[in-house]
């Protein structure tokens, strides 16, 4: 028996295909973040959060095993290469998923195979353009300087951005002049870099760079959803590592 868990403590840290996925993995893996640089921030290990912390990575080896196999079945090309998601990219793939798109060029290979269908029709994008898209302001980009301090670029930045004594003092400004203004901040001094004017939304302007954002997250979504029926599908979890967000867990604290 596990003291953290009651439950008798398997060799393997859940099944795939039926076949175990032994649990050294899990035990390295968090020997590792142990070892690792940001040791003091992690939880000990026979606490509440300890056990969600495995209970967690336990479902990223899970999901890169998986992946694994589907990309060996699919004959897909693995690129070592790493890619960093952006942060609303991993809110939309959540944490798991986020983690293990992140760690395992498998996982990449097998997101970019199922979703390589996944397309945005030009009556979608208008109708998201449409409930979207707004006039944008004037806006400027700086090099500024406050008080004695060091000067820093800033923008683009429109009026509603900026200090009110400093947006005042940038209407009519031309690239290349000096502005100054002072408020309870101290005295403002910024060198105009750039000006970019008002614009009106316009959906044959905007649809070139609409489109690759939308379809991004159009992508993220199928992939999350066909992560989550192979897994229901082939994936079998074990007592003591359930997933952290089943209710039925003893160290789930989101109950209602």
């Amino acid at each position: 028996m596990t003291a953290a868990t009651g439950h008798p403590r398997e060799e393997a840290l859940g099944y795939l295909d039926g076949v175990p996925v032994p649990r050294a993995r899990l035990d390295r893996r968090l020997a590792e973040m142990r070892d690792g640089d940001r040791a003091a921030m992690l939880p000990a290990p026979d606490s509440p959060e300890g056990r969600q912390l495995a209970r967690w990575l336990a479902q990223v080896i899970l999901t890169e095993q998986l992946c694994a196999a589907e990309a060996e079945a699919r004959g897909l090309p693995l690129n070592p290469r790493r890619v960093r998601l952006d942060q609303r990219a991993a809110v939309e793939y959540g944490s798991i998923n986020a983690a293990a798109f992140h760690g395992s060029p498998a996982v990449r290979a097998v997101a970019d195979a199922v979703t390589a269908g996944v397309s945005i029709a030009d009556d979608e994008l208008r109708r998201y353009w449409t409930a979207t898209a707004r006039p944008v302001p004037a806006r400027w980009v700086l090099r500024h300087r406050l008080g004695d301090g060091p000067a820093g670029r800033l923008g683009p930045v429109g009026a509603a951005d900026l200090p009110a004594a400093l947006a005042d003092a940038l209407r009519g400004a031309a690239p290349g002049d000096t502005v100054t203004a002072t408020d309870r901040l101290g005295r403002h001094e910024a060198y105009v870099l750039e000006v970019l004017p008002a614009r009106e939304p316009d959906f044959e302007r905007d649809r070139p760079a609409l489109r690759p954002d939308l379809l991004a997250a159009r992508r993220r979504r199928a992939f999350a959803h066909w992560l989550d029926r192979a897994r229901a599908q082939r994936i079998r979890l074990v007592p003591g590592l359930e997933h952290p967000g089943d209710p039925h867990q003893p160290d789930n604290h989101h109950r209602h």
